[in-house]
């Protein structure tokens, strides 16, 4: 018993940390004075290439062979995977941070419908309950949008969403991938599509480059990291329950460190959306057995 209540708390602790690294992504955004693809571009690099290295380490081999010999459903989810990466950060750009965090917590509810229409799995009228007052709260927080740039940002969020959302069901429906091999990939194609639209590649500095490495080994290599190895040691209910925690952190680091105060609109509408996320998680997580993440 304390070996498996030490296993436990480590669980929980690594998927915090991991949340915690997750929300810090609008932190780097607004640190960093360049384009989006200039951003997107070193993120990627580094990221993937601490993805890369976790996989080989942790599996010899098979990762790199997961690497070089990736399946059609591989780039399937790593494709997905790179059009979230590319509308996240000038989602960030062009509309709040709250705005965006928001939009990102309803993630669950539309895999849900996208698994019911693809995969045909039932959704339980709790869930659909939770969708409800989820998507009331995403209407409240943008129907206090203003400006053009405001409205791509928020369409820019949306589409990020989606784009996980169907990549969560292809993991689900091709359970053989690698998620830590197709994420590394994703960061590497982000990269690469990146090339011909950055602007400010050749303005980077040494101390913007160690900012830049931080942003991409902290927020994208350490972040999945931690959370693999901390879902491996809880049900996968209560690890995606403490994800969430990514949500309300998000807002609350550029309120921190740049003043950006969230709207009444977006904290009404997230209070809405965040409830309809933890209930919904909590009573998914009392129903659930153990599964350990493959890596």
């Amino acid at each position: 018993m304390p070996e498996v209540t030490s296993q436990h708390r480590t669980g929980v602790a690594l998927i915090v940390a991991a949340a915690v690294a997750w929300s810090t992504a609008p932190f780097f955004t607004r640190l960093l004075q360049f384009d989006s693809w200039t951003i997107l571009f070193w993120r990627g690099l580094f990221g993937g290439g601490v993805i890369a290295l976790v996989l080989v380490v942790m599996q010899g081999r098979r990762g790199v062979r997961d690497l070089i010999a990736m399946r059609p459903s591989g780039w399937l989810v790593a494709g997905l995977s790179t059009v979230g990466m590319v509308t996240f950060i000038p989602a960030l750009q062009l509309t709040s941070v709250a705005n965006v965090a928001v939009i990102i917590a309803v993630q669950p509810f539309a895999a849900a419908a996208i698994a019911w229409i693809w995969l045909r799995e039932t959704v339980r009228p709790r869930t659909l309950l939770a969708s409800v007052v989820a998507f009331a709260g995403v209407v409240v927080t943008v129907s206090g949008a203003g400006g053009i740039g405001d409205y791509r940002g928020i369409g820019l969020a949306c589409l990020m969403m989606l784009a996980l959302s169907i990549m969560t069901v292809a993991i689900r429906r091709h359970r053989e991938t690698s998620m830590v091999a197709a994420a590394a990939l994703s960061n590497f194609l982000g990269s690469l599509v990146s090339i011909p639209f950055a602007q400010g590649l050749g303005s980077v500095t040494a101390a913007n480059l160690g900012v830049l490495a931080l942003f991409g080994i902290c927020q994208v290599g350490l972040g999945l990291t931690l959370f693999t190895l901390g879902s491996r040691l809880l049900p996968s209910g209560q690890a995606s329950l403490i994800a969430t925690l990514e949500t309300p952190l998000m807002p609350f680091w550029v309120w921190l460190a740049f003043a950006e105060v969230p709207s009444v609109r977006a904290l009404v509408g997230g209070t809405l959306v965040m409830g309809a996320v933890v209930a919904d998680i909590a009573a998914e997580r009392r129903t659930q057995p153990v599964q350990p993440a493959e890596w």
